[in-house]
């Protein structure tokens, strides 16, 4: 698919790999879980959704991971499909449920998380049940860390990883971290930094970049620190302050696009399945500054039309809607 702003959406497969739930969002904004009169259920799960995002913007997209089998689950995979997303690398848990999260933007603007996975389908997925040959026909195999957490899980995550990296594929990683499912803030980093040296793309948000350096700079040193020599693309997201890249080569920073936000969920993963969208078939863009920046500012015209509708899947983009934002 072409667009007017000269790098087309590409046609190679983008592989999801992870966790796909429901969160049950407040029916009012600015309030605690717990002051919340009812909850909206939203489809969700970053993996998810950026497999979804890549699909509403024309690429192709495939999900691997486990739902229960039970009425959301079945609901969730329906969505997938309904968005165009390759459902092939699905499986059903038959003893566990569908996980469940319910999320809140406070009046102080933070999110709040309580998790019901205990444990949840996606967490049951074995190594042997991976979908290995839609893995190896992918041109990116995208992941995060919360398929890091627990066994059988994990193992899966890393044979999932393994084979598509000796297929040749890109690795992209967003370790999308979520303190409250994890045994400690320790283990987290411990856990996400153990695979840190497998990625060619990662992408991490500025609070992530914090909790990764333990430092409360937000600069090029503190970035730069957590690069590692194969890595190809590092870039750091700023919300509203838009984004920074780093490569072999170069680093910038590209604007956000101001918006009225409502909600923030899946701002990030919007963002990057519209980047990997755009290098899907052309890796090149990654060592070239100009159709770079020219990506990454599409991608933060994505992230920003998320923010300004509830949950993240309903808000996610078509090319156009991009397209007609930058152009204001």
């Amino acid at each position: 698919m072409a667009s007017s702003n000269g790098i087309p959406t590409g046609n190679g497969l983008i592989v999801s790999f992870g966790e796909m739930l429901i969160d049950f969002v407040p029916t009012t904004s600015g309030v605690s879980l717990a002051e919340a009169p009812g909850f909206l259920k939203a489809p969700g799960g970053a993996p998810a959704n950026v497999a979804i995002a890549v699909s509403r913007l024309g690429g192709k997209a495939a999900f691997v991971g486990k739902l229960g089998d039970d009425e959301f689950g079945h609901m969730l995979a329906g969505i997938l499909k309904e968005n165009g997303v390759v459902a092939d690398g699905i499986t059903f848990d038959q003893g566990a449920r569908t996980a469940l999260a319910f999320v809140t933007l406070r009046a102080d603007g933070e999110r709040e998380f309580m998790f019901y996975r205990n444990p949840s389908a996606d967490m049951l997925l074995k190594p042997e049940e991976l979908n290995l040959e839609l893995i190896r026909s992918a041109k990116v195999f995208h992941y995060g860390s919360i398929s890091l957490i627990v066994e059988p899980c994990r193992s899966a995550h890393l044979k999932a990883m393994e084979v598509a990296k000796d297929a040749g594929c890109l690795l992209s990683y967003d370790p999308n971290l979520r303190l409250p499912l994890w045994s400690s803030a320790d283990e987290a980093r411990k856990q996400i930094l153990s695979i840190w040296e497998k990625a060619d793309l990662i992408k991490v948000s500025d609070v992530e970049l914090e909790f990764l350096t333990g430092s409360d700079k937000i600069d090029d040193a503190s970035a730069l620190s957590l690069w590692h020599p194969n890595l190809k693309l590092l870039l750091v997201t700023l919300g509203e302050n838009g984004s920074r890249y780093y490569t072999k080569n170069f680093h910038g920073s590209v604007d956000a696009f101001h918006v009225k936000a409502v909600d923030t969920t899946g701002a990030g993963d919007s963002f990057v399945g519209a980047l990997l969208s755009k290098i899907v078939d052309d890796q090149s863009i990654l060592e070239d500054e100009p159709r770079l920046r020219e990506v990454l500012k599409f991608a933060n015209a994505c992230g920003a039309i998320t923010t300004t509708k509830k949950g993240a899947i309903p808000a996610l983009p078509k090319e156009e809607d991009v397209l007609s934002l930058i152009k204001a």
